[in-house]
């Protein structure tokens, strides 16, 4: 007699959890070396390297996430600065990538060249040098996984931000507000519905905020103006779990604690329109562009002052506390409550089920998403 197969419990969909980070990932590193400032760390966005003589080498790695819906121009960009992005929350601008292309095999060379072409041509614009890489077509890759690669730095240590800069005191910036990631991506790849929902003004500016989905411009801005005890202690870009999600992260990666005030936080009336229609919840949605940093508290308003300068909208909205304050959002009316680490991020099933109310091929479309 054979038994029933055992039920499989779904995985979860996106980065793993910070309970299987610590306990799978973060405990095998490897061979320990001295000269690794920074290793893999939940909440950081890179690894930093001691080169000796006061620099310092930043590293970040990433899939290649390539959608051609977006076009290839589009879709080149946005896959360059999800690297870009990361990179720049060292306080460093991005100089240098590595890119391995793992193509479909019904990929045409056509296409091939157009991504590459919009991909040579975004690098250029943000002075970063493609140095090594591979490209080749195997079965089993598709979209819009493209293979991964890795953005490259170097620069003074003096200039490094990383979360152990962070005390009880400083203050919270988030630039951009919420969602900024799952609206614009919704507005680029299904306007009709945003148009008949919010009105035609709502679906063009949704489709706007796609050009917003990088935060290399407001890292740059932050960094110049100074670091540390100068300035901003630490930068974290709030990708998927949304901006819910990177406070949690930095709060962890510093360990310390935070107070949160909902209310102060930018929000985009697009934002608040489009999450509205689709029932989603902005706070814990996918929102590469939108900058979470924390600085000295004498500092943050010339910081808010520089990037408003810049037309990049941030506000100081919460502060910095000791460990043993947790980490807690005041939603104004409602009574303070602990913030959680989101379970979900809910941009993923709202935009799969945006695209088959349209009967669009999505498996095609973004597989390995779902």
């Amino acid at each position: 007699m054979t038994s029933a197969p055992k039920k499989l419990t779904p995985l979860r969909v996106g980065k793993v959890s910070p309970e299987i980070f610590a306990q799978v990932i973060r405990p095998r590193l490897g061979r320990t070396r001295r000269d690794v400032r920074v290793g893999p760390t939940h909440g950081v966005d890179v690894g930093v390297v001691d080169l000796g003589g006061g620099q310092v080498l930043v590293a970040t790695t990433d899939p290649l996430y390539v959608v051609p819906a977006f076009g290839w121009e589009r879709a080149a960009w946005f896959a360059l600065h999800i690297l870009a992005s990361d990179a720049a929350t060292s306080g460093f601008p991005p100089q240098y990538i590595s890119v391995s292309l793992n193509l479909p095999p019904a990929m045409p060379d056509a296409d091939l060249a157009a991504f590459w072409d919009g991909f040579h041509q975004a690098c250029d614009t943000a002075g970063i040098a493609v140095i090594t890489g591979h490209t080749g077509r195997y079965d089993g890759c598709t979209y819009p996984i493209l293979g991964a690669a890795t953005v490259l730095a170097v620069g003074p240590a003096t200039g490094l931000v990383t979360p152990a800069l962070v005390r009880p005191g400083d203050q919270v910036i988030v630039t951009k507000g919420p969602a900024i990631e799952s609206v614009g991506q919704l507005g680029a790849l299904v306007p009709e519905q945003i148009a008949a929902g919010c009105g035609k003004a709502a679906a063009r500016e949704a489709n706007a905020l796609f050009d917003q989905m990088s935060v290399v411009t407001e890292a740059r801005i932050l960094a110049e103006a100074g670091v540390g005890d100068r300035g901003v202690t630490a930068m974290h870009d709030a990708t998927e779990f949304g901006v819910w999600g990177a406070l949690v992260e930095v709060a962890d990666a510093a360990n310390v604690g935070m107070i949160i005030d909902r209310t102060r936080l930018p929000m985009p009336a697009v934002v608040r329109d489009v999450c509205a229609l689709f029932g989603m919840d902005p706070y814990t949605a996918s929102s590469e562009g939108t900058l979470v940093a924390t600085c000295r508290a004498k500092h943050a308003q010339t910081m808010i002052t520089r990037l408003h300068d810049q037309g990049i909208d941030a506000a100081i909205v919460g502060e910095v506390l000791p460990r043993s304050a947790g980490v807690h959002v005041d939603h104004g009316a409602q009574p303070r409550a602990p913030l959680e680490y989101p379970q979900t991020d809910p941009f993923w099933p709202v935009l799969c089920a945006a695209l088959r109310k349209e009967g669009r091929a999505l498996d095609a479309l973004l597989p390995g998403r779902f």
